[in-house]
C-alpha cells in the first residue's frame, strides 16, 4: 500500500484516461513527432475500446483520496500459441504503465505492477512480457523480469 493511494480497476469511462497517459508515455519517451503521437492516439482508441469490451485488455489505477488518478497500467491478454513458456492459450502483455509526474517515486509504479501480476498468477497466465522504458528497466527487473531474445523488424 501507498498511503493516500488506493488502487481500483479500470472501467470504460476510463478509455480516455489510458490513452491520455499513453500518448505521456510515449512523448516523455522522447517521441516529438506531435502528428504521429496524434495518429497514434487516434488508431488505438477504438482498439482499446473493444479489447475492453471483450475483457482483453485490464486497467488498474492508483487513485488518490480525491479521487483523481496519479497512476495507470494496462494488461493485454493476448492469444498466444501454447509454448514452453506459458503454456496456456494466452500471455500477458503489461503495456501503458504511466505515473503523473507530481506522484513519481512514491511506489505507485510497483503497487500497480503488484496488482496485475497478482491477477495473472490467479488467473493461470503464466508468462508476462513488456516493453520498458529506460527509467522502469530497474523496477521491472527488481521484480525478477529479464531480458529476452525477442528482435524487432520495422517494414516501412
Amino acid at each position: 500500500m501507498v498511503p493516500g493511494y488506493l488502487i481500483r480497476s479500470g472501467a470504460a469511462g476510463d478509455v480516455e484516461t489510458i490513452v491520455a497517459h499513453r500518448r505521456a508515455m510515449f512523448s516523455e519517451m522522447g517521441y516529438r513527432d506531435q502528428e504521429a503521437l496524434d495518429n497514434m492516439c487516434v488508431a488505438f482508441e477504438p482498439w482499446l475500446v473493444g479489447k475492453m469490451q471483450t475483457g482483453e485488455y485490464l486497467a488498474w489505477f492508483a487513485v488518490g483520496a480525491d479521487a483523481s488518478i496519479a497512476a495507470g497500467l494496462g494488461l493485454w491478454l493476448m492469444d498466444w500459441p501454447p509454448h514452453m513458456i506459458g503454456p496456456g492459450a494466452r500471455r500477458g502483455n503489461i503495456l501503458n504503465v504511466y505515473t503523473e509526474p507530481h506522484a513519481r517515486r512514491l511506489g505507485l509504479a510497483r503497487l500497480l505492477m503488484e496488482t496485475a501480476l497478482a491477477w495473472c498468477r490467479d488467473n493461470g497466465i503464466r508468462a508476462v512480457t513488456l516493453h520498458s522504458s529506460s527509467e522502469g528497466r530497474p523496477l521491472y527487473e527488481s521484480m525478477g523480469f529479464e531480458s529476452t531474445n525477442e528482435m524487432r523488424l520495422e517494414l516501412g
